[in-house]
């Protein structure tokens, strides 16, 4: 979009660091206390991205509106504005892809490798959380 990469397209790229490891941390925490409740590695990652579907796209379409008068804006400033916002929502749009699709499979993939090379410990766990 015209923008090089410059300080400013740095932090945006630091700030959604940021916001996307947040998130993917809030999905893998809801997918651990399904797993506990006695869910399926699938189920869990799956049931995850679902409670935290609405949260994530109100966080994520908040951002992108909220930057939409930096992008368009004219004036002095108008360039570093500019460069942040693009980034932000550039970023936003490819994180959003990979918070929904990414993390869960991710999750399915190391929690059914710690299951497999731990599995005494997962199912004691699963006994004392439901007790």
């Amino acid at each position: 979009m015209g923008v090089g990469v410059n300080v400013y397209v740095q932090v945006g790229v630091i700030m959604l660091m940021g916001l996307v490891a947040k998130t993917a941390i809030l999905i893998t925490e809801f997918a651990v206390q399904k797993r506990k409740e006695g869910m399926s590695i699938y189920d869990a990652a799956v049931g995850a991205c679902k409670d935290r579907l609405r949260p994530i796209l109100m966080t994520v379409l908040t951002m992108v509106i909220g930057m939409i008068p930096l992008i368009v804006g004219t004036g002095a400033g108008a360039v570093g504005n500019k460069s942040l916002s693009i980034a932000a929502v550039g970023g936003m749009m490819v994180g959003i892809i990979a918070i929904l699709f990414v993390t869960p499979a991710l999750y399915i993939v190391f929690q059914k490798l710690h299951e497999r090379f731990t599995p005494d410990r997962v199912e004691e766990e699963l006994i004392v959380e439901s007790e």
